[in-house]
């Protein structure tokens, strides 16, 4: 399965499953799952990056466990629109990712994430550094993963057969 636009996952994906976000960082890779309504968004887990098999296998077990459709992948571009290598990295992650087996999957534009999210879990919970680093990348992959939900439900609806065109 190709990389997909935002706007088209959900006809590929079958109704009533959870999509999964991720936050592809340098040393861990944040993942968070929505809800089967793809409503809400929540952190999920960490997975510590080693060899990129074992990190497919991890997150593949991860899917099938909780019946996920689809892959949003947050995608860190440069703050003037352009992608750089972190980008490029990104999508590498889902090149090599369709060599085990067909994912869906679509990016969404991460600007800020990580930066927001640090900023909430400082003036919102005060939580410690210490305590952030074990929470950030996951609750980012929630921002990620939230951002595209909302955007997805907030697309206008196909006409019925019949009306408009």
């Amino acid at each position: 399965m190709p990389v997909l636009n935002l706007i088209d996952l959900p006809a590929a994906c079958p109704p009533d499953t959870a999509w999964m976000g991720l936050d592809l960082g340098e040393t861990t890779i944040g993942v968070a799952t929505s809800d089967t309504s793809r409503m809400i968004a929540s952190p999920l887990e960490l997975i510590r990056k080693s060899k990129f098999t074992a990190e497919a296998a991890a997150l593949f077990k991860l899917m099938d466990h909780r019946k996920v459709s689809a892959l949003i992948i947050g995608l860190p571009v440069n703050m003037d629109g352009t992608e750089g290598p972190r980008a490029q990295s990104c999508r590498a992650f889902a090149r090599n990712l369709e060599r085990f087996r067909p994912v869906n999957v679509a990016f969404w534009d991460e600007r800020l994430s990580t930066s927001a999210v640090e900023r909430f879990l400082i003036d919102e919970l005060d939580l410690s550094r210490k305590r952030r680093a074990g929470v950030v990348d996951r609750t980012a992959a929630a921002w990620i993963l939230q951002g595209a939900l909302d955007r997805v439900r907030n697309l206008p609806l196909p006409p019925l057969h019949g009306e408009g065109g």
